[in-house]
């Protein structure tokens, strides 16, 4: 007899959901357990195809999820996605600042009951308008770490930093990280790496990441850091670090990862080669300020490419290009993939226990602002290593 071969179109999303095997393993102890019954759950987090799979696991315990992208990262069919699964998603792409707070407060007037922030957008706007109710939740990032930590007398809720987490930090940070800024490089400028001059500013786990990457891709690559002791750590791992501008003036192509402020801008016009490209793998679009460089008195003109380049024209002929006007670029430009599957399913997998810890109130508020409990990250490590190295059959 002939066998039927039965084709199912299916998509990118898809083929994530399947492959985020922590993710739909919690998925299905939430359908049983249902930890987030009754409550709601607002985020504001990169909507692409991983975010997908956290939501919907969030979904799947009982939680009604009310949520919104970041600035020009949100992808419209994981929008889609959501809101076919009976999520509410507020808005869609967009760069505009103001539009992006309306986002926001979108989420935030849903009052919900745990925020899984992103940046500490919604736990900063919380405080500026509190309402009673808010159980505490996550921060995602260490830009959002650093912005909450300050306020943490303000805050007194559990609110779990997942960035702060070993797993996190080697996991997607540096080796997730580095791997997506190479890929969104080469994909956003389809330029040579070989023996290019690279500076990378910032050597926490993402730039030691994007730094062995580029040098993996057979790059040049200089390291700057303002702690002397990071930089020493750079020079002994075998890459240049010499003094910032030098490395600036020498650069082919800049990359920033710090998660601070103004790291390269208009005064830094009079250092650049001609052709140099600027990208910014932080959270936030501060690191490269780009405003300033495009506006800056010695550009006599710009160009605008369709991919997400920018291309300055200098008075005296030199060129400065910037890739998505120094938002992160990791997610930016045509088919942007961002960081690996299995990295962001590690990541998620912390983020859905963290939220479970707090919806149990098993952490409390003295638990404001502090990394993943240890042992949220060793069940992870273990779960994910239980994958790799399953039993031998008995046979």
């Amino acid at each position: 007899s002939e066998r039927t071969t039965i084709q199912v179109a299916s998509t990118r999303i898809d083929w994530v959901r399947e492959h985020c095997q922590l993710l739909r393993a919690i998925s299905a102890e939430f359908s049983r357990t249902r930890p987030f019954e009754g409550l709601t759950i607002g985020t504001g987090i990169h909507l692409e195809a991983k975010t997908v799979a956290l939501l919907l696991t969030l979904r799947d315990g009982g939680a009604a999820v009310v949520s919104t992208g970041n600035l020009n990262t949100t992808q419209p069919e994981a929008v889609e996605v959501l809101r076919a699964e009976g999520l509410t998603v507020i808005g869609g792409p967009t760069k505009d600042l103001q539009v992006h707070d309306s986002y926001l407060g979108e989420v935030l007037a849903a009052r919900p009951d745990l925020i899984l922030d992103n940046g500490g957008d919604l736990f900063a706007r919380y405080l500026a308008r509190p309402y009673q109710g808010l159980l505490g939740g996550t921060e995602e990032t260490t830009s959002g770490r650093m912005r909450l930590e300050p306020l943490r007398g303000q805050l007194r809720l559990p609110i779990l930093v997942i960035n702060d987490s070993p797993i996190k930090q080697f996991a997607e940070n540096e080796h997730a990280v580095g791997q997506s800024a190479l890929e969104s490089y080469m994909r956003l400028t389809n330029r040579v790496t070989n023996g290019e001059q690279v500076t990378v500013i910032g050597y926490g786990a993402c730039g030691r990441g994007i730094a062995a990457n580029f040098r993996g891709a057979h790059a040049r690559v200089s390291v700057v850091d303002i702690d002397p002791v990071a930089r020493l750590r750079a020079h002994l791992d075998g890459f240049s670090t010499p003094p910032r501008d030098t490395a600036v003036a020498d650069a082919d192509v800049i990359i920033t990862a710090t998660g601070a402020r103004d790291l390269v801008t208009a005064a830094d016009l009079r250092l650049f080669r001609d052709g140099v490209i600027l990208a910014n793998a932080g959270h936030f679009p501060a690191e490269i300020d780009a405003e300033s460089l495009i506006g800056a008195e010695q550009v006599a003109s710009r160009r605008e490419y369709d991919n997400d380049l920018l291309t300055l024209e200098l008075k005296d002929g030199r060129r400065v290009h910037i890739i998505s006007r120094g938002h992160m670029f990791n997610l930016a430009g045509p088919r942007p993939l961002g960081n690996s599957i299995e990295s962001m399913d590690l990541g998620f997998a912390l983020q859905a226990r963290c939220l479970e810890a707090v919806a149990s109130r098993s952490v409390d508020a003295a638990s404001c602002v502090v990394p993943v409990p240890g042992r949220i990250d060793a069940a992870i490590a273990r779960s994910y290593l239980d994958r790799k190295y399953p039993p031998p059959p008995v046979s």
